[in-house]
Parts: C-alpha cells; structure tokens; sequence
C-alpha cells in the first residue's frame, strides 16, 4: 500500500471509514497519508501522469514533479510564471502547462521532464489545460478579456492552431468526450460551454444551476455523464441533452474534481473544508456517498491516477500573515492575506 510507504502524520485518524450505504455499494475504507515534498511558492493544480506514476504539483513560479508511490521529488520544471496547470499528450511524449504570469505554455518532454519551448498562448489569464485525444490538441483554458478563450496547441509542433471564443469572463476545467466534443465549466456563468472540436466554436452553453461557480471537471465516456465540482452543490449533466440528472453534496471551497472510472469514484474536494467527498456512480444518474474523507484547509484540487487507483492532493502551509501595509487593498473575500510557507502538505487517499 501507498500509505505504507510515506510517513503518516496526524490526521485525527489515519484511517476513514465510509458510511454503510445500501445494496449497491459496500462500505469502503480509505487510507489518508501526508507527507513533507519541500519547494516554495503557492500551488493550483495537480496532474498525474498514469504512465509513469508521476505527480506534477504547480508552485506558483515552477512545478514539482513527484514520484507518487514515495513522494520522493524527481524533477523542478522551472521558469513558469504564476502556473496554474499542467496537461499531457502521452502519443506526442509532451507535457504542457498553463503559465499565466507572461501568457505561454511550456512544452516539456515527458521523459526526460525537461522543457522544450514555450509557446505564446493567449493574451491574459491562462489558468486550466486539458488534453482532447479527438484532436490531438492541448487547450489551454484563459480568463482573458472582454470573455475567456481556449487556445488551441498541436502537441507535436508546439504551434497555436486556434483561438475559441468563450461565452463567459472566468473559463475553469476542460474535459472532452473523444468523439468531437469538448466541455468547458463558465464558473461566473454557472454554465458549461460545448465546444466542436472540428470548427473550434462553442456551439451550446448549458446552466447547471444549482451549481454555483463549477470550476473542475470530469466525464465518464461510458455512461455520457459530465461531473461539474461546485461549492457545496456539484452536480451530474447529460452530455447530450445538458440536463442536470443528479446533485451532489460535498463542502465548501471546490477548484477541482476527480474521476477513477475503473472504480466509478468522484473525488470532490473542498479546499474551505479541508475535506474530499466520495461519491460512487451506481448508474447514470444515482451516486452514492461513498466516503468524506479528512484533509487540511487548503486542499482544493485533486488528481485521480485511474491506473492505480489512488488520489493525491496538496496544499503549502503558511506562517502568520504580516501587519498589513498602510493604504493595502483588502483581499478577495474568501481568499485571506497569507503569511510565509512554512511547510508542504502532499496527500495520499487510496482504499
């Protein structure tokens, strides 16, 4: 076991035991490990490289490439201002990520993890990336101005092929189906935007009330059911019609979710909370609480490696916040002002 291998640290219990639910699904119990990977800066998104059992963690100026079986650091993909994400094209052999500080992605080669090029993509506010295997593009996902777009990479060249114009101000996760079609969460919208991956034109939006701000995002191709992550409320869409079939309970302060279709787990977790919420697809529109499994405030995203089964999440700890300066703007509400990171916290959830 993963869990055996890393050095457990407190938790409150280092084992969670899901609630006994009926019939289709059994009771499971999940293993929660921690441990300390180092490194600076504030972190947004994770990825997991099922391949390799890589974890790519992003740290605010660079990313830290994780071994997921020991936590033992592999690799520091630097020079990537203010990253957000970080996507793979596994046929291509190359990572990309989303570096919001001076609009590029840096193209990396998955192997060797060392950067290749940076491609200009878009003016401002690059923040999600997700791969569609369709295409064979990357698209990273920007809240530029006056509306967000994707811009479109072709993994082989490094080259911008397209420019989609998005219906919404704050584009989130991505997700494509792998027949044509790609979704893409309009957090201040509370909407999905449906994207032709042969025209690159966004050719319906839904509203997934009562989703409020759905920022990640996951579809399971078997059953045609998109899962948007929302604060307090995510919700279950059909791919084809865009009706919301179910809602799904977890806390507060969701930016992402994950999905292990061999096991049909969603992972949502809720940064506010501290918590990972566990719901099993029992069928196409009834889920399951599976589990709410204990992390740390903080803890906002999510990967899933789908392989081994395993999900990993990861936060900075920060010291105390600074006197503030005289004449400073307040901070964002929900978003306090942060002290120093004083320590790492990279967390391992496996049943």
């Amino acid at each position: 076991m993963i869990a055996d291998r890393l050095r457990l640290l407190p938790l409150g219990a280092a084992l969670l035991t899901a609630a006994l639910i009926p019939a289709v699904v059994p009771a499971q119990t999940f293993s929660v490990s921690r441990a300390a990977i180092g490194g600076d800066g504030g972190t947004d998104y994770l990825a997991a490289d099922t391949a390799t059992g890589r974890v790519y963690v992003s740290r605010g100026t660079h990313v830290m490439v994780i071994d997921g079986a020991t936590a033992k650091v592999l690799a520091d993909i630097g020079d990537t201002p203010r990253v957000h994400g970080i996507a793979f094209a596994q046929s291509d052999g190359r990572g990309f990520t989303t570096n919001g500080g001076d609009s590029t992605s840096t193209m990396f080669d998955l192997k060797s993890m060392a950067p290749i090029k940076k491609v200009h993509a878009g003016k401002d506010g690059l923040d999600g990336i997700m791969y569609d295997d369709a295409s064979d593009k990357i698209l990273t996902i920007d809240h530029s101005r006056p509306e967000g777009t994707a811009v479109v990479i072709d993994p082989k060249s490094g080259d911008v092929v397209a420019t989609i114009a998005l219906t919404g101000r704050a584009p989130e996760g991505g997700v494509s189906d792998g027949k044509g079609r790609i979704f893409i969460n309009e957090e201040d919208k509370n909407a999905i935007d449906v994207v032709d991956a042969k025209t690159w034109k966004v050719v319906a939006t839904w509203p997934i009330a009562p989703c409020d701000g759905p920022t990640g995002i996951a579809l399971d191709r078997a059953t045609n059911r998109i899962f948007s992550g929302c604060s307090d409320t995510s919700v279950v869409v059909d791919a084809t019609t865009g009706k919301v079939v179910a809602k799904l309970a977890n806390g507060a302060g969701v930016d992402a979710l994950g999905w292990d279709p061999g096991e049909k787990l969603i992972y949502i977790p809720a940064g506010r909370d501290g918590t990972v919420t566990v719901y099993h697809e029992d069928s196409p529109d009834h889920y399951s609480l599976v589990a709410t499994v204990k992390t740390m405030p903080g803890v906002k995203t999510i990967a899933v490696d789908e392989k081994r089964h395993v999900a990993y999440g990861f936060t900075p700890e920060y010291g105390p916040a600074p006197a503030p300066v005289a004449g400073e703007p307040a901070p964002p509400p929900g978003r306090p002002r942060r002290g120093p990171v004083v320590g790492t916290a990279f967390f391992t959830i496996a049943h």
